[in-house]
């Protein structure tokens, strides 16, 4: 079996999960490297990664594929080396939002839409964490009764802003255990015990909506293929470790029930169907962390439209809504014959 080189622009949150999920889904891996803007050495789980300094285009050279690894909103890193990297031969498969809405660059979920990979030049966007979970049991439905409408209300985990906001979440928990101030630097209000109706900063072209909630219309438009779907949504942070959840309600054009849906999401890869609230039985971000899966429940009619379905959705936003996806992408591009 051929094996491939790989490094990654960053070794924070995403990109030590890159590192983890690499071993753990046996990828052929031949070199590993790291680039950052220091060079060292991390440990990760006891094995050492080497970390460069990228200084330009050359820097790419023998690698086949490059994952840019920043987390949710981070931006910059592939401004500045991504196009070069592609240029020398690199397969960049950027985690950032800078080029996500470029007609040139592919934004990929692998389970839905591989064939936007035929046409890369050698750029691979990775849509935004929140987008990914919520597509895996949309799409599929999509498909079978095409949708008119998405309301979407997220529930974000802190791991989505990196170490430093897990960190806040955890020393503001101490603090109140311990009848201390609470102080906050990542977030503008407290986390512990709160919850933040704002992720990103306000959107240029979508007055009142934050970046977050505009790139969740965008993508998913983009994805799906499809320009005529009208997405709303509400980005609120929440005193979660890990893992996005999500309470998405979708009017489509054409009738579905709720058993016809179960149906469909219980051979949908990528999906786990997770339903029975006689039993207390839904997703949670809990279960869903270290999943591969997204989990879907709470399937149930929306009364308030004609064609309306409403469902809760949880996944691992470091793994599917990042690291997991980035790749996929190089799985599916090997798999196809395009790397």
């Amino acid at each position: 079996m051929k094996k491939y080189n790989v490094c990654m622009v960053g070794i924070g949150a995403v990109g030590t999960e890159i590192v983890r999920l690499l071993r753990k889904r046996n990828f052929p891996l031949a070199q590993l490297t790291a680039f950052a803007t220091r060079e060292r050495t991390e440990m990760i789980d006891d094995l050492p990664v080497d970390v460069k300094v990228a200084t330009g285009p050359e820097s790419f050279k023998g690698y086949d594929f490059a994952f840019f690894a920043g987390t949710e909103g981070a931006k910059g890193a592939s401004k500045t080396l991504g196009w070069g990297a592609a240029e020398v031969g690199c397969c960049v498969v950027d985690n950032g939002d800078d080029f996500r809405m470029d007609p040139k660059v592919p934004l990929c979920i692998p389970e839905i839409n591989p064939d936007a990979l035929k046409n890369h030049q050698n750029f691979i966007a990775n849509p935004n964490c929140s987008t990914a979970i919520a597509l895996m049991p949309l799409y599929a439905l999509h498909r079978e009764a095409k949708i008119k409408r998405i309301v979407c209300c997220t529930y974000q985990a802190v791991s989505g802003s990196g170490g430093a906001a897990i960190r806040e979440l955890e020393n503001q928990v101490r603090a109140w255990a311990a009848g201390q101030p609470i102080v906050h630097e990542v977030y503008p209000a407290q986390i512990a015990f709160n919850v933040i109706a704002q992720i990103g900063s306000e959107a240029k072209d979508l007055p009142g909506y934050t970046s977050e909630e505009a790139k969740l219309g965008r993508e998913t438009r983009k994805i799906l293929g499809d320009d005529s779907i009208r997405v709303a949504s509400t980005c609120v942070r929440v005193p979660v470790v890990n893992g996005h959840s999500m309470a998405l309600h979708v009017e489509f054009h054409h009738p579905l029930s709720p058993e016809r849906a179960r149906e469909i999401l219980s051979t949908t890869a990528g999906v786990q169907v997770v339903d029975d609230l006689s039993k207390s039985v839904f997703p949670t971000p809990l279960d869903a962390s270290g999943k591969y899966d997204a989990l879907v429940g709470r399937i149930r009619p929306d009364t308030s439209v004609e064609n309306g379905l409403s469902l809760f959705v949880s996944g691992d936003n470091i793994w599917k809504g990042a690291a997991q996806n980035a790749i996929q992408i190089a799985e599916k591009m090997i798999e196809l014959g395009l790397k």
